[in-house]
């Protein structure tokens, strides 16, 4: 007999330390499919959620504790039994739905989604950079602890400089090392065919980002929408779209706990109300010779094929170049000079052959390259 209740004593105190040991789920991004027929879903309407705080209990009520994956299908058990809804994203996966999980509908039409990274980046791999990773620190210790912060929270910065510095791959890296969503978009998917079109578009942006608050906001190219007013004819008139970040940026809604990060190549041509929206302008510089070493080196170690050439001159070969130059126009184009060859091996003349096409290339450049 007291064998069998110690037995049952562990099994008890086991299942305990099960439920602790479960990851909660902080987000989930449901799609509405509609009802099962045959193994396929029939087209059905959307489902528009209008009060977020009711549907959030009404979700919570009847799938706590359900574990969930990306792509995975759930039922509606109450209002509308066997209605399925997708799951677009769980933050983190393959976690568990409680009374704390916070709800999302994903809307069919909207040309707005919450993406998310799908490189490997840490915020450690981008090169050089300084100033931009001790902002993403910054970033990263205010939405772990936002009540922390209060008014004094990041909101809207600046990344710019020239391409292929690390602009993007330092939001794709805060996407992966955040347990938060991040909407990253590029600015020309919000211009839309007709008057409003765009406006509306930024007002969708944040209202979505509200609803997955804390959350980051990626903007970028943002010199398609946020023109200076004497640029606009370039692009037709932008000034609503213009209006509409500004109303956005300034927080008019409840904005707290959204973190507007926006990149562009050309900081000289964005209109000065929205510049002056940003805390914080952050430049992207091009590599020096220590930096691209370090981005050689960490490239190389990736390429199919060995290499055999002067490590040292080429550093010195690729000054002004970007980390993604270095990487698309020299070393990828070497590359493949050496396979067209049948060559298992990249050797120098491969290097000055790529070095050869991209002088070309920038010959009638401003900014020539040495």
């Amino acid at each position: 007999m007291n064998n069998r209740i110690e037995n049952n004593y562990v099994s008890e105190k086991q299942l305990r330390q099960l439920n602790q040991s479960r990851v909660e789920a902080k987000i989930v991004v449901l799609k509405a499919v509609g009802y099962p027929l045959e193994s396929s879903f029939i087209e059905t309407p959307e489902i528009e959620v209008t009060n977020k705080e009711l549907f959030e209990i009404y979700a919570q009520d009847q799938w706590s504790g359900y574990k969930l994956h990306k792509g995975q299908y759930i039922f509606d058990q109450k209002l509308i039994p066997d209605f399925a809804f997708q799951v677009v994203d769980v933050r983190p996966d393959n976690s568990y739905i409680t009374h704390n999980t916070s709800f999302l509908m994903f809307k069919q039409d909207s040309k707005i989604k919450q993406t998310l990274s799908k490189h490997e980046y840490k915020v450690s791999d981008v090169v050089g950079q300084t100033k931009a990773k001790n902002k993403a620190k910054i970033i990263t210790n205010y939405l772990e602890n936002p009540d922390k912060f209060k008014n004094w929270a990041p909101r809207n910065i600046l990344f710019y400089g020239r391409p292929g510095t690390g602009k993007t791959m330092l939001a794709q890296a805060l996407a992966n090392e955040l347990n938060v969503p991040i909407h990253m978009i590029k600015a020309t998917s919000l211009i839309g065919n007709h008057v409003g079109d765009g406006a509306n578009q930024i007002h969708e942006l944040y209202k979505q980002a509200r609803y997955t608050k804390p959350t980051v906001i990626f903007i970028d190219e943002i010199d398609a929408i946020a023109l200076e007013r004497k640029y606009q004819s370039l692009r037709g008139d932008v000034t609503e779209i213009v209006n509409a970040l500004l109303t956005e940026m300034d927080g008019i809604e409840d904005n707290d706990s959204i973190i507007t990060i926006c990149a562009t190549n050309n900081p000289e041509i964005l209109d000065y109300a929205i510049r002056s929206r940003f805390e914080e302008e952050i430049e992207f510089t091009l590599p020096n010779d220590e930096e691209r070493r370090i981005i050689l080196e960490k490239n190389i170690k990736t390429l199919p094929l060995k290499c055999s050439f002067n490590l040292d001159k080429l550093v010195c070969e690729t000054k002004n170049l970007s980390g993604r130059d270095m990487k698309e126009k020299i070393l990828k184009t070497a590359l493949h000079r050496a396979l067209c060859d049948s060559r298992d091996v990249i050797n120098d003349e491969d290097v000055s052959y790529a070095l050869d096409e991209i002088r070309k290339e920038v010959k009638h450049s401003d900014k020539m390259f040495v």
